[in-house]
């Protein structure tokens, strides 16, 4: 007999089966919400995927953070709070952290929904002198929240690193940065990084390795769901797909049935029916020009100050203040 599986919410909170089964049931094209791929599993697979050689974003924002680090945090007067979101392991930041430390020390709350990356992010950075960790396991927006009121009278620097600012889709991206604006003071900061437009071909290879890291990324979401809402996905009846929707700018993420087949799915009581060659769509990732990042800023209430990108790999990080 199989072995009940734990409720989904008890993990992500009220209203995500819903989402689930909206997505699930959309007449035009089945999807996923993307944080399903972030369980403990997906997120030391993305952390994989980071170090893959044709997935040159996360070398790319870090050779930025750590060329530049310096002048980023002394944009700022002490003393300094940083929240970062959507934390991860927290590897990326060690510049920034590090040379706040140089300068007398600051608080970091790292934020993420998941506690296994969490805890990797405290090992990671817990041993720089003067920086003092406090994980925040929420959303974005709610994590922010905390992060501002535990430090509600130091100047707060936000980093949303890496490009997950291309998972939103566009009319999502500027209510997002305007939420972000209104929990801060004017003179705060948002470090926001941004994958750019580059060759189809360059996208493609990122987004679908030699390795399969990136496929068994996409395919754990069924697992996922297998586990936590008693679905019965054969994860070998799909194969995953990187695709380039030149008109949106955006590598889609999707899961291909290879026949067709019926999925009961318990926990939220429907039996999903799927032809053979129809996808389940897990994530968009939009790609940007590095002056529409400034104008994306300049509508949410944010003035550019400085905007760096790496000549290897197209990648922009851009320094906002809040006004």
């Amino acid at each position: 007999m199989r072995a009940q599986p734990e409720p989904l919410l008890t993990t992500v909170g009220p209203g995500s089966l819903e989402e689930i089964r909206a997505g699930l049931t959309d007449p035009v094209q089945k999807r996923l919400p993307t944080w399903l791929l972030y369980d403990p599993l997906g997120s030391s697979l993305f952390e994989a995927i980071s170090r893959l050689p044709e997935y040159g974003l996360t070398r790319a924002d870090e050779r930025i953070l750590a060329d530049h680090a310096s002048e980023i945090v002394g944009a700022f007067a002490r003393p300094l709070a940083v929240a970062e979101l959507g934390s991860g392991s927290g590897r990326k930041t060690r510049p920034l952290l590090e040379s706040l430390a140089a300068t007398g020390g600051a608080s970091y709350f790292p934020i993420d929904i998941s506690p296994a990356a969490l805890e990797r992010c405290a090992r990671e950075l817990g041993g720089i002198p003067f920086i003092r960790i406090e994980p925040i396991e929420a959303d974005y927006v709610q994590g922010l929240a905390e992060a501002v009121r535990l430090q509600s009278t130091d100047r707060m620097l936000v980093l949303f690193l890496g490009s997950t600012l291309g998972n939103l889709e566009p009319a999502e991206a500027p209510r997002f940065l305007r939420e972000v604006r209104s929990q801060l003071k004017p003179g705060d900061g948002l470090l926001l990084g941004t994958d750019l437009v580059k060759p189809v071909d360059r996208l493609r290879q990122a987004y679908d390795d030699r390795l399969g890291v990136t496929a068994a990324f996409d395919l754990n979401v069924l697992a996922r769901l297998n586990r936590e809402l008693g679905a019965e996905f054969d994860l070998e009846r799909f194969r995953h797909e990187a695709r380039w929707n030149a008109r949106e700018r955006r590598i889609e993420m999707h899961l291909v049935a290879l026949e067709g087949m019926h999925v009961p799915i318990r926990t939220l009581g429907m039996v999903l029916e799927l032809r053979a060659g129809e996808s389940l769509w897990t994530e968009s990732s939009y790609k940007f020009g590095a002056g529409e990042v400034k104008e994306l800023g300049a509508r949410a209430g944010f003035a550019s100050f400085r905007q760096w990108t790496d000549a290897e790999w197209p990648f922009a990080e851009t320094l906002f203040l809040a006004i």
